[in-house]
């Protein structure tokens, strides 16, 4: 059973595997992974007749997501996988139903290159079109991390991210013209760093 599962579903995020239970994506067609990393949210899409796009500044992963796509569904074009930083995607205006990422927005440099990434994204997503994140907040860790400047923070398991907070999170929903279609969710792991789930639908 459980081999039968991830052969099925990858290593899908548990938050964003949680949103594909519920349907929420099921009339969804054009699907973004921006910040792809070996592919582990695609197998699904993939798995299950999305048109899938992906990208990843690092050219190793691209390949490998190359190979995945190739090995599941043959007539993708791999032209549909990019090496290129978020903030840097070549796709047109509006064109995806759904938009992923995951684990990619704590790597901005500061709060310039944050707003850069999220305004990529949002305009290569349609009205009405889904956005998932999962990203490091501080969200219950406020007294523990340390500020390092523009934005980012030394965490208690060692780490430098970028971190949001739901006051920032929230002015973004507001200044993008978003709403949230789940509740902004956070994972305390141990208070040695947080993930917060950050859902928005385009308006």
């Amino acid at each position: 059973m459980h081999q039968a599962l991830q052969q099925q579903l990858g290593n899908i995020d548990i938050y964003l595997f949680d949103q594909v239970l519920k349907g929420t994506y099921d009339n969804c067609h054009k699907v973004l992974d921006a910040g792809c990393g070996n592919g582990r949210n695609l197998v699904y899409f993939l798995r299950n007749g999305y048109d899938v796009y992906a990208i990843d500044p690092s050219p190793d992963a691209v390949k490998a997501v190359r190979e995945l796509a190739k090995s599941l569904v043959p007539t993708l074009p791999l032209s549909n996988f990019w090496d290129v930083a978020v903030e840097d995607m070549p796709f047109l205006d509006e064109y995806f139903d759904l938009v992923i990422s995951s684990a990619v927005l704590h790597f901005a440099h500061s709060e310039v290159h944050f707003d850069k990434m999220m305004h990529a994204m949002w305009r290569v997503l349609k009205p009405g079109g889904y956005f998932f994140a999962r990203l490091a907040s501080d969200i219950g860790l406020e007294a523990l991390v340390i500020p390092e400047g523009n934005g980012r923070y030394l965490l208690p398991d060692g780490s430098e991210r970028y971190l949001v907070n739901e006051r920032i999170l929230q002015h973004y929903t507001r200044k993008l013209g978003g709403r949230l279609y789940e509740p902004i969710k956070t994972t305390n792991v141990q208070n040695m760093r947080c993930m917060t789930t950050w859902c928005l639908q385009k308006l």
